[in-house]
Formats: structure tokens, C-alpha cells, sequence
């Protein structure tokens, strides 16, 4: 699940290999195509089952039932509700938090192409399930509740979540326990919600953006990390790129949200300080957030007479994160991503799809706002078009759904072939559908966890861990190196599947007409 971050430096290719690879993978995938709106469909899926609380009467993801009714009731606040993480059983505030600030950008960004698919309505539900429980946890303007359950009880029972019988004790930064990471993070999350909820529900868009602006007020007056305040999370989620990427983030979506100066300011000002303009990442991350701040910034100088006056500052932050889409291309002078021998960016061993998926969603909404302003992308080794980085976002993602070498999709229900053995709780345990009996802490290791078959449920739309960086992956329960999933990778890649199911569309309306 959670992971340090290590930047890599490895070796460059010559530019004319570079491009020339980019142009080979923009020519071939048209041999091969993959159905990118069954992948939408299936991504969205994915988040009903890692519901936690009461679900609701149109859940679609029958082997799931309620669980976690009593969350914060020894606390005397209601927390029910949210995302379980991962293949886990806790509630866990940052990667909620990020999970839901990436589904919304991507139906911001792709908001059209969702709807076209049949699938705006279930964007917005897993979304709002994400931003009721932030504004349950929000209980007063410097409070925010930020985790329920602890991994450490949580590791030590393999139980389905409608069964539990650990720790759900809830934890909390105020004032006197800062955490401007997290608040920061759920502070992006409500306002970047806030924008989609503006035209269908207005009074809920207000109070979204009423708890975002709180919390960044919050997170800005009372600095430090959360990992500090709320020791429990450190080895599952501790921030260890710190707050100051947070607060940058969370300044930039209530920018978007608000169109207020003030917040515009904040991300200027405090550009240098906060390392928004000094940090060149490889990496877009649950914990590190400097590449999507830099990434959006540049996209406020394409906007040149709105922002000309800021230009300055904006081509420093459009540097670094021109730094980062470079580093993706391989067309850095020293410091680009690796990549496995299938052509897969591979940034770390544990959970790498993260990075990929992130990758992807960048490089796919970095390409249509150069495409839409007519710019191309300048790297040290050569500019590349827009056209050539969506054409290497759809190799990471026709990766990750099959063209590699084990021949499989690391979208789980996608293809003939995929993981069958997903580090799930629920999952890998016979459904309470099935059987209601109560399954115990160590009955769920000892009848369930070792088993050689696959799971009894299908973990639809999750994106695993995924292979080495030989390519090679082994599909057993206790690997969760690279069986387990987590919400913010499949978050991220619900806006380029439904980009490239728009492009892949058009593409074959003229075969069709023609035949």
C-alpha cells in the first residue's frame, strides 16, 4: 500500500530513439484496441465496493452489505460512510481524500466523455459518497477527523468489513494536534467537487466549498504534519513529503472553485517558500502532490491574458512541470522515469500502478490543453506534440488492460485475463450474501487467506499493484506488493478511459459509415 519516495536517476536514450519511440507507439495500438468504456464502466464499479457504512438501495456490488455502523460512536460524532482504502478494513483521510480530488479533475476535464458513456450519474454518486463523509468529519472549522480503525489491529484479522471486530477507534487533528497535509488534501477534494456539483445541486456546492475553504484556513493558521499528530498512520500513510504541497494544492483548487484572488496569491507567494517552483518530481502521488500544482499552474499561463501579469512565476512552476512530463517521455538530459522492458514506467516496487496511472492522467490532460492553445511540449532532448503524449498515455493504459508480456489485465474483471487473487478482505471471503454467519478474526486467515482458488468475489475496476520491473507478476493473495488495490489508482484513470473511449470512438466512425 504506502511507500517512501525515492527519486531515480538512470541513463537517457538519444532524442531520435526517444521520439522515435513515441511515434511507434502512437502507429501501433491501432492493431490492437481495447473497449476503454467497459473500462469506465468497471472503474466506477470499483468504488461501490470499497464502500464502507450504510449502502444504499441501487448498490451494484451485491457481495458488499452494510458494515462499520457504530464509526465514531465511542467518539460521540457520527463517522459513518467513506472508502475503505485498499484491500483493508480502515478509514484512512489522505487517500480518501486524494482519491476524490482526482475523480473529480477527471469529470472536470472529461465531464462530456463521461456523460456520452452513460456513466456521469455513477461518477457523481462515487464522488459524493466521498464528500459526504468529509463534511461528517469536519465537526467544527478547526476539526477534522481523519482516520477510523488502526492498521496494526486491522493486519492482524482477515475479516470481511460487514464482520469486524477491531479497533475502530477514530483519531483527529485540531488546532492543538495539527495536520495541514490532510486538511489540505480534503480541503482540494471539496472544492474540486464543489465545481461539478455547481449547475445539478448549487446548495451542495456551497457547502462543499464552505467546508474547503475552512479547512485550508485551518490547515494554513495551525501548520504541521498529520503523521505527527496521529501516530497511528505512520507505516501505512505517513506524509513524508510534508504539508507545504498541500496547502499550494488545496490553493489551487479553491482558486479554480472560487475565482479569488486571495487563493491565487497564496500559490504565488508562497511558490519559492513551499517548494511549488523549486521541486522537480518523477512522481504524482497520494503523498506528493507538487506535480499536479505545477501542472495546473502551467495550464493558468496557456489562459495568457487572464494571468500575463503572473507569467513569471507561472513559467517557473510550468518548468518543473514540464520536468515531470519529460521525466515520463524519456526525453530528459539525466533524470526521466524508468521503464520495464514492455515499455511500463516503473517508479517503485510496491504498488507501482499508482504512479503509472497518475502518469497517464497528466500526460492525457496536459495533451488536450496544449492541443486546445496549439503548444507543444519542450524538453531538453526536443519538443514533443500533444498528439504523441496521448498516444504514450494510451500505451500505459493499454498496459495495464493487456499488451504486456504476461498477456494480462491489471484491471480486475477487464479481459480474459486478470488477477484472481486480489489482497481483499471482502473479496476473499464468501459474500455475506452467501453466508451470514459471523467469519472471525483468525477463521478468515486459517479457511480463507491461504486458499489456491480464486476469490469467490470479483473485485471489478480495481487496478492492482501490478508487475516488477521485469514485467513479472505473481498472482497470490499474500503478495500485496502487487494483488493489492487502491482507490487512487483506479481514481485516476477514470478520466482517461473515458478520453480515449471518445477518441477511440471517433476513429471508427468513418470504418463504420464506409463499410
Amino acid at each position: 500500500m504506502k511507500k517512501g519516495n525515492v527519486q531515480k536517476n538512470i541513463g537517457c536514450l538519444t532524442l531520435c530513439t526517444a521520439l522515435l519511440s513515441l511515434i511507434t507507439i502512437f502507429i501501433i495500438p491501432i492493431c490492437e484496441s481495447f473497449n476503454y468504456g467497459q473500462a469506465l464502466s468497471q472503474s466506477l464499479l470499483y468504488f461501490e465496493s470499497q464502500r464502507s457504512g450504510r449502502l444504499p438501495y441501487n448498490q451494484r456490488v451485491t457481495w458488499r452489505h452494510h458494515s462499520a455502523l457504530t464509526d465514531g460512536l465511542e467518539q460521540g460524532v457520527d463517522l459513518v460512510g467513506g472508502y475503505y482504502d485498499a484491500g483493508d478494513n480502515v478509514k484512512f483521510g489522505l487517500p480518501m481524500a486524494f482519491t476524490i480530488t482526482l475523480l473529480s479533475w477527471g469529470a472536470i476535464e472529461y465531464g462530456e466523455q463521461i456523460a456520452a458513456a452513460g456513466e456521469y450519474a455513477h461518477a457523481l454518486e462515487a464522488i459524493k459518497w466521498g464528500t459526504d463523509y468529509f463534511i461528517k468529519a469536519h465537526t467544527q472549522p478547526n476539526v477534522l477527523w481523519v482516520e477510523v480503525g488502526d492498521g496494526d489491529t486491522d493486519h492482524y484479522c482477515w475479516q470481511r468489513p460487514e464482520d469486524m471486530t477491531t479497533s475502530r477507534q477514530a483519531y483527529k487533528v485540531d488546532s492543538n494536534n495539527p495536520g495541514s497535509d490532510v486538511a489540505g488534501e480534503t480541503a482540494a477534494a471539496l472544492a474540486a467537487a464543489s465545481i461539478l456539483f455547481r449547475r445539478t445541486n448549487p446548495h451542495y456546492s456551497q457547502l462543499l466549498l464552505h467546508h474547503a475553504q475552512q479547512l485550508f484556513e485551518f490547515g494554513d493558521k495551525y501548520k504541521g504534519k498529520y503523521d505527527e499528530s496521529v501516530g497511528v498512520v505512520k507505516g501505512y500513510y505517513a506524509s513524508v513529503s510534508g504539508y507545504m504541497d498541500e496547502l499550494l494544492w488545496a490553493a489551487v483548487w479553491l482558486y479554480r472553485a472560487t475565482q479569488k484572488e486571495e487563493y491565487l496569491t497564496y500559490f504565488l507567494d508562497k511558490a519559492y517558500d513551499f517548494g511549488g517552483t523549486t521541486w522537480a518530481m518523477t512522481e504524482f502521488s497520494w503523498d506528493v502532490k507538487y506535480v499536479g500544482v505545477q501542472a495546473i499552474a502551467s495550464m493558468f499561463l496557456m489562459e495568457e491574458k487572464k494571468h500575463k501579469k503572473h507569467q513569471v512565476i507561472l513559467k517557473q512552476y510550468r518548468s518543473k512541470a514540464e520536468h515531470y512530463l519529460c521525466a515520463c517521455l524519456n526525453l530528459n538530459n539525466i533524470t526521466n522515469v524508468e521503464r520495464t522492458p514492455g515499455g511500463l514506467l516503473y517508479i517503485r516496487q510496491w504498488n507501482n500502478m499508482q504512479y503509472v496511472a497518475t502518469a497517464s492522467f497528466l500526460l492525457t490532460v496536459y495533451s488536450d490543453h496544449l492541443l486546445a492553445t496549439d503548444q507543444k511540449l519542450h524538453c531538453q532532448k526536443g519538443e514533443v506534440g500533444p498528439h504523441e503524449m496521448l498516444a504514450f498515455a494510451k500505451s500505459q493504459v493499454d498496459y495495464i488492460l493487456g499488451t504486456n508480456p504476461m498477456a494480462m489485465s491489471y484491471l480486475v474483471g477487464y479481459g480474459p485475463k486478470f488477477p484472481q487473487k486480489v489482497h481483499h478482505r471482502g473479496a476473499s471471503i464468501e459474500s455475506y450474501g452467501e453466508n451470514k454467519g459471523f467469519i472471525g478474526c483468525t477463521q478468515g486467515y486459517d479457511n480463507w487467506y491461504g486458499r489456491v482458488e480464486p476469490n469467490p468475489n470479483v473485485l471489478i475496476g480495481a487496478l492492482v499493484g501490478g508487475p516488477d520491473i521485469k514485467d513479472q507478476f505473481k498472482d497470490e493473495r499474500r503478495n500485496y506488493i502487487q494483488t493489492e488495490a487502491c482507490t487512487y489508482n483506479t481514481a485516476a484513470l477514470v478520466g482517461v478511459f473515458a478520453r480515449l473511449h471518445q477518441s477511440h470512438a471517433h476513429a471508427e466512425t468513418p470504418l463504420v459509415a464506409s463499410s
